[in-house]
């Protein structure tokens, strides 16, 4: 291996998911580095450069990759955040490891490829398990998520009955309560995002918790197979978040209360309209054609209007060819011509216009 002066004479490893992710034969992401036995003072005079907040992480002067000292973590309140940190030169590896999540999370690695797994998370690898390292994983709820995520993630991993057992008592405990809602979004987003969503939900509904976090949502166990069919068809975060809520009356309420992206409430709020729509389109043609366009603004925001039309063909079948064209027939008539042709009666530019449009996709259908 290549000397690098900026870590030469440091105890230095590599952990968590690239270590997970070689084991598995995938491509390992960003490289996380613990460094043990060494302070801040330590790493400033090697040139790494301080970004930490509540611990000391450092970036490498070169790679700028992360380095965070060796540390313990101790319980001091509620919630996700009530913790305090130690990084005292005199914290070992094996200390580091235990305070993280799951064993296939708490592996390291020397720079020169040795594995140091005191916690068995490499044979819980080959076992395709999700086990918590230790009984700290109650003390902070994002775990859950994090353990959700991960499942949506590695689909044919199965989370171990006893870390299970753990997270429904932290639920009965009160923890999920503790979890704000940009923080149950970013998770949740992530796990949307993954191989198999629908597994996020059902480690979320098997441990109690998505009740806490998202009380609003109904109809999980209907939308599962949808939400797997949106990633199969790699649909954006905004069509996969719509098809979950889908059968979710307050689903206006849920994202105000996870403050969700504008466009992923915006889909939601559409994609049932655009359903009705296609329904009625099927038998009431030129004028129910043109209805649902207006209704999904598709003449002003078209990109949009095909990505819903995609988001809707997870659930039944449309012709989104079609719909492309009679979208692009609507948007060319002139409608600046129409106004000006009616500029003696402005009362009639608006429905001079939709006439126009009507006319355009008549012919269309002839």
């Amino acid at each position: 291996m290549t000397r690098d002066p900026a870590t030469d004479g440091l105890q230095v490893f590599i952990v968590g998911g690239a270590v997970r992710d070689a084991l598995l034969g995938l491509t390992p992401g960003d490289h996380d580095w613990v460094v043990v036995g060494a302070t801040p003072e330590d790493m400033a005079r090697r040139g790494f450069i301080p970004v930490g907040g509540d611990f000391p992480v450092f970036l490498h002067p070169r790679t700028k990759e992360e380095y965070a000292l060796a540390r313990t973590e101790r319980k001091s309140g509620r919630g996700y955040k009530g913790f305090t940190f130690y990084t005292g030169a005199d914290v070992t590896l094996e200390e580091d490891l235990r305070r993280r999540d799951l064993t296939i999370n708490a592996i390291a690695q020397t720079q020169d490829g040795e594995l140091v797994d005191p916690l068995g998370g490499a044979a819980d690898v080959r076992a395709r398990v999700f086990r918590h390292v230790g009984e700290a994983f109650q003390e902070d709820p994002v775990r859950i998520l994090r353990l959700g995520r991960f499942a949506a993630r590695f689909d044919d991993f199965t989370v171990a009955p006893e870390t299970m057992a753990l997270c429904q008592r932290m639920v009965q405990a009160g923890e999920a309560d503790a979890l704000v809602a940009e923080r149950v979004w970013k998770e949740l987003s992530r796990g949307l995002m993954a191989k198999k969503p629908s597994r996020m939900l059902g480690v979320l509904r098997d441990s109690g918790a998505l009740a806490r976090v998202m009380p609003e949502l109904q109809g999980v166990d209907d939308v599962a197979s949808d939400i797997d069919r949106s990633a199969q068809a790699g649909l954006s975060l905004a069509g996969r978040y719509a098809l979950l809520c889908r059968l979710t009356p307050e689903r206006e309420a849920l994202g105000r209360r996870m403050r969700v992206p504008t466009e992923c409430n915006d889909y939601a709020r559409l994609l049932p309209e655009v359903l009705t729509g296609l329904d009625h389109a099927d038998q009431g043609g030129a004028d129910a054609q043109l209805a649902l366009m207006e209704r999904a603004d598709a003449l002003r925001k078209p990109d949009r209007f095909l990505n819903l039309l995609e988001t809707a063909a997870v659930l039944r079948k449309v012709d989104i060819d079609a719909w492309r064209t009679r979208a692009s027939a609507a948007r060319n008539v002139d409608a600046g011509a129409i106004a000006k042709a009616c500029a003696g009666d402005p009362a009639r530019i608006k429905d001079s216009v939709r006439q126009a449009r009507l006319a355009q996709l008549v012919a269309l259908a002839g």
